[in-house]
């Protein structure tokens, strides 16, 4: 997810503005630091911020510094700042309006592969516009809705499939919401957790433990980031069937029986990985057209159920110990940012 490198832009002499931005300076832990923001140069807007997402996975992975050194490279957010392990600004979903720019954007809504901060200057080329009858909060699902279409642009679902999803988080409750609109014979949504029943049915996806699960899929898609989650997908999936991982696990070993259905019917892992755009679509859409694509996505109300904490910005280093203590368990915790900070 590296942007490729451009020239600096020329900018105006004007007082600088500061913003506040959440850094990871250590394994587990945050805060929040303020920075000078400059006046946004041609091509560029200030967006204030309404809301950011968390992303619990990545991002937690990120706060326990458990990126792998081999592919940090490979691993960096959109405007991410620093290096990992740490210190560094990573995030990637934010909402927020137009405050300085082109007047045919100021008062916009707008979307960002952003880091959580309450005020940047961007390129008009990181912003998504959020569309009519998508509300600013749900919008920071955008990043989430991307990651589950690149998925399905991976595996291509056809008429009449059986497919699982397996591991009732975000990422995998975002991809079996899309999947709902699709003409299939079957399909499940597998998790361990009996507490995500209510969850799972809200979405109109059929709730099953594992042990239930039925098998012969056509496809599996991988959303525990487990070991067992990733061997029970090898029971799952019918003879030469392809299984779809999108669990990311960081610096940790996965132990797999290879030795057990992954030879013995041909099996296929494929990975999906969002940074660029899904192999049969890559020579006909851009990363914008998809976030574009993605965001028209959250009109229906159904995505609010993935939206299950708030906390203030000021609140967030806090948030982060929460999450990873277990003392927080949300699918995608929100971040309300102030509307009356001063610059």
């Amino acid at each position: 997810m590296t942007l490729p490198q451009q020239p600096a832009p020329q900018r105006a002499q004007t007082h600088r503005q500061t913003a506040l931005a959440y850094w990871t300076v250590g394994p587990c832990q945050g805060e929040l630091r303020s920075e000078d923001l400059p006046a946004p140069a041609q091509g560029e807007v200030l967006v204030r911020a309404l809301y950011s997402g968390i992303s619990r996975g990545t991002e937690l992975v990120v706060h326990e510094a458990h990126v792998p050194p081999r592919i940090a490279k490979k691993m960096r957010a959109p405007h991410q700042t620093g290096d990992f392990p740490a210190p560094v600004k990573f995030g990637y979903l934010s909402v927020g309006v137009v405050e300085d720019g082109p007047e045919d954007w100021i008062g916009q809504s707008v979307f960002c592969l952003h880091p959580h901060q309450d005020r940047y200057v961007v390129p008009l080329t990181s912003l998504t516009r959020i569309p009519d009858g998508v509300p600013a909060r749900r919008a920071v699902l955008t990043g989430i809705a991307e990651i589950a279409l690149n998925a399905l642009w991976e595996a291509g679902p056809r008429l009449g499939d059986r497919i699982a999803v397996v591991g009732a988080g975000l990422v995998g409750g975002m991809t079996a919401a899309l999947l709902r609109s699709f003409p299939l014979e079957r399909l499940q949504l597998v998790e361990t957790d009996p507490g995500k029943r209510g969850f799972v049915e809200s979405l109109g996806v059929e709730f099953v433990h594992p042990d239930d699960a039925q098998q012969d899929c056509d496809i599996v898609f991988h959303c525990s980031a487990t070991d067992e989650g990733l061997a029970r997908s090898l029971q799952l999936v019918g003879d030469e069937g392809e299984i779809i991982e999108m669990s990311w696990y960081g610096n940790r070993a996965v132990s797999l029986p290879l030795g057990e259905d992954f030879h013995a019917r041909r099996l296929s892992i494929r990975a999906s990985q969002v940074g660029v755009v899904a192999r049969s679509r890559r020579h006909r859409r851009t990363s914008s057209e998809r976030l574009e694509l993605a965001v028209s996505l959250l009109r229906d109300p159904v995505f609010d159920a993935f939206l299950t904490g708030e906390s203030q910005f000021e609140e967030l280093p806090g948030v982060f110990d929460g999450l990873e203590n277990g003392e927080l368990d949300d699918l995608c915790h929100i971040i309300a940012y102030p509307k009356d900070r001063k610059a």
